[in-house]
């Protein structure tokens, strides 16, 4: 089966947030509607945050596709992401929680499913693998990992002939990243991906949020090729969420990715 990611699905690839969004492709619903379990409790504690952004989407084929997102999360437990495209049909719906994730793409009448933190769809390059909560904590000014080592670090200077430090570092689950900051901002982040290739996030501006410094032009790059760009319109946060936010309906009638 043949399914165009790049025409549809590829709007997530990041996300996504959402594309937002890290996957590991599981077992079909079944003949029955499926419906996410609803999260206990209607409104969103304090650390929540609603975010609006746009995507430019960079398509294997040289073509773009432009979306316009919203992100609801509530950080490191769950996030639900809407995107849409012209006169704001919607082209994809993510849920992620923590026991599990569903991505609907409503023009295809498909979906997929799966768990972790990685979202995209395996081994497909025009919705590659994206972790889900390094997306959603950009929203929150967060650009790099919470806790890791600092291994070396050195100084340089930029295109404009501006310091510039350069940081080798590793996570505490031994993944090596490296960074770039000046003037005490995060210039960039790389890191090896799953297929050896070299991922780098590039911030190309910041923004005050609700008193929050959040990246606003985020790029990013596998090897040399940018697959996505991010434009922050506006960060709400601490507000409340509908217990709908948290449930996605999958008509039946839909087909699952790679059947």
């Amino acid at each position: 089966m043949t399914f165009n990611v790049a025409k549809c699905s590829a709007l997530v690839r990041g996300l996504f947030l959402l594309l937002l969004l890290s996957l590991l492709l599981t077992g079909c619903v079944g003949g029955k509607q499926s419906t996410a379990p609803a999260v206990p409790g209607a409104e969103a504690p304090a650390d929540s945050l609603k975010a609006f952004f746009s995507l430019t989407i960079y398509l294997p084929d040289g073509k773009t596709q432009d979306l316009d997102a919203v992100l609801f999360s509530v950080p490191n437990k769950r996030y639900r992401m809407e995107l849409t495209g012209t006169l704001g049909i919607g082209v994809a719906s993510l849920l992620w929680l923590e026991d599990g994730w569903q991505m609907v793409f409503p023009i295809e009448k498909m979906y997929t499913k799966g768990a972790g933190y990685m979202v995209g769809l395996l081994n497909d390059p025009s919705l590659p693998l994206v972790h889900i909560h390094q997306v959603a904590g950009l929203f929150d000014g967060k650009v790099l990992p919470e806790k890791f080592e600092v291994k070396s670090s050195r100084d340089t200077v930029d295109a404009d002939s501006v310091a510039m430090k350069i940081v080798e570092a590793r996570e505490m689950s031994g993944r090596h990243f490296a960074y770039a900051e000046k003037n005490g901002e995060v210039q960039w982040l790389e890191m090896p991906g799953r297929d050896g290739s070299r991922e780098r996030i590039i911030i190309g501006e910041y923004k005050e949020f609700k008193g929050v410094k959040t990246p606003s032009k985020i790029s990013f790059v596998r090897d040399t090729t940018t697959f996505l760009d991010l434009d922050v319109r506006r960060v709400n946060r601490g507000k409340p969420f509908g217990s709908g936010t948290w449930r996605l309906n999958i008509p039946r009638s839909y087909k699952l990715i790679g059947e």
